[in-house]
């Protein structure tokens, strides 16, 4: 049974188009799974820098509270000793 030369050379070229776009594809992939690394690492960053933002602004706060209570405890020092006969 005679083959059609046009089927032949159709799966042919299918063939080797596969086989030429393989090394594309795997480097696609490889690029693509670095783009999601890189994506990852600048937002764990972020994270990290939004921690060290948060725990600045309360030991901040933390510091202030403490500034504004010396003058409280002067005075409370003071009338302690005032109502201590």
């Amino acid at each position: 049974m005679p083959v059609n030369e046009k089927i032949t050379d159709a799966v042919t070229q299918s063939n080797v188009k596969v086989v030429a776009e393989s090394p594309a594809m795997a480097l696609s992939n490889v690029y693509q799974s670095a783009a999601h690394s890189t994506g990852i690492m600048f937002e764990n960053a972020i994270n990290t820098q939004n921690q060290q933002n948060i725990v600045t602004q309360a030991a901040t706060t933390q510091g202030v509270t403490q500034i504004y209570s010396l003058d409280t405890i002067a005075d409370a020092v003071s009338i302690a000793k005032i109502l201590t006969p």
